[in-house]
């Protein structure tokens, strides 16, 4: 039995039994009986590798797939990553330690992000993975850590292409943006690589991410490819890799729908040709890190009160925004929408209600559900915030109102 909810996407990736959702196979209640305490986010190892393997039997088989660490750090998590993918991104010195402890091969860590400090530039010179890099500055530092050391590292530079991806919940190119190197200035940037120690890979081009539209992945895809396939006509080398980002959305909100895949693979199958003939020497990979996660894993937290106000229902529970900023609203939404919630409990239950479900703190914005209709649960009931595997625990603010961090288990 999957959970069906009103307006929102079923959550098909759940068995429900006797009523109680199950993780892992394990009855939920029993695994806070396990845990010994609420709040807790949970993560299940099946669900990431059935969506791995659903994303290797659709798209072609040449595609290599990243995870982007960001979406879920906790070392557990990106160990099983690495263990069904081809390689890891990472966006700080914190996360390639993760990465390299994950035991992945040096050369499929790649390093992104703006701002890198001189120290995380000489950590990633020293492990011997690939660089991305976002200016000229990087460059320069590179080039010097390279002099110093007498190494070759690694490097690819991210590009700030001149369009976007459409309806992405997050922009991340097109524009001026703090991301990356202006397409238009990269050939100049090619050229003070020509004679520098450092060893060219190739282009990481990311436009935007959470985009449910397979039609925008697929034009943003295309002219990725079209762009690269110019700038390699002004590098001194072979491009030997070509990262085109990611942006596959996952079911969040009422209306939503799941991400078709297919057209996204007959499109991949249409630009490889392309790859081939004009870039023969490069890996094409596709960066995921929401995609691959967030459907693994729910948030859990539990009703420590019941209260009616003027007629409307309120769940207080130990929960809230400072464990699970995205699911408040308070994470990117302009209008806030509810993520789908469940008691975890009693998931169908006999009697149902309208009701809101709060967290602790002193804010009108520790709201996980507003007016959804739930199951009537009553104190000691289990909520459950569904997509929680990506962007929950680690873009939170935990330190606020200083309350106890949530535990975290991997199944």
């Amino acid at each position: 039995m999957s959970v069906s909810l009103p307006q929102h996407c079923p959550m098909t990736q759940f068995d429900v039994e006797d009523d109680c959702l199950l993780i892992g196979g394990m009855p939920l209640t029993r695994l806070a009986e396990q845990i010994g305490r609420t709040p807790f986010y949970a993560y299940d190892r099946q669900i990431m590798t059935r969506t791995v393997e659903r994303l290797r039997r659709t798209l072609p088989e040449e595609i290599k797939l990243h995870y982007a660490v960001k979406a879920n750090p906790k070392p557990d998590v990106v160990g099983h990553m690495a263990s069904i993918t081809d390689g890891l991104d990472v966006a700080s010195a914190g996360e390639l330690e993760v990465a390299v402890g994950a035991g992945t091969p040096r050369e499929c860590i790649s390093f992104a992000g703006p701002g890198k400090t001189h120290g995380e530039l000489a950590r990633a010179v020293a492990e011997g993975i690939v660089i991305n890099m976002e200016s000229e500055r990087e460059l320069t530092i590179l080039t010097q850590l390279a002099t110093e050391t007498g190494t070759r590292p690694q490097v690819a530079i991210r590009v700030n292409p001149d369009f976007e991806l459409k309806t992405s919940g997050m922009k991340m190119a097109g524009g001026p943006k703090p991301f990356g190197v202006d397409a238009e200035r990269v050939p100049a940037m090619l050229d003070a690589l020509a004679n520098q120690p450092l060893d060219f890979r190739g282009f990481h081009i990311f436009s935007g991410s959470q985009n449910l539209r397979p039609e925008a992945i697929c034009e943003a895809q295309q002219r990725t490819v079209e762009l690269a396939v110019e700038l390699a006509g002004h590098a001194h080398t072979s491009i030997r890799m070509l990262n085109i980002g990611g942006g596959f959305g996952i079911p969040y909100f009422p209306g939503d729908a799941p991400l078709a895949l297919e057209p996204i693979a007959e499109n991949l199958g249409e630009l490889l040709p392309v790859v081939r003939k004009n870039l023969p020497d490069a890996e094409l990979v596709i960066e995921l890190g929401r995609y691959l996660v967030a459907e693994s894993g729910i948030y859990v937290c539990q009703v420590l009160d019941r209260k009616i106000s003027r007629g409307e229902v309120f769940l207080i529970t130990d929960g809230g925004l400072h464990h699970h900023l995205a699911a408040s609203g308070n994470f990117g939404q302009v209008i806030r929408k509810n993520y789908p919630v469940v008691v975890g409990n009693r998931v169908t239950g006999a009697a149902r209600e309208k009701a809101s479900v709060v967290g602790p703190l002193c804010t009108p914005l520790d709201l996980l559900a507003d007016r959804m209709d739930l199951a009537r649960a009553e104190p000691g009931d289990l909520i459950v915030v569904f997509q929680s595997g990506a962007y929950g625990l680690t873009a939170s603010p935990t330190a606020f109102l200083s309350h106890p961090a949530p535990a975290e288990v991997l199944l």
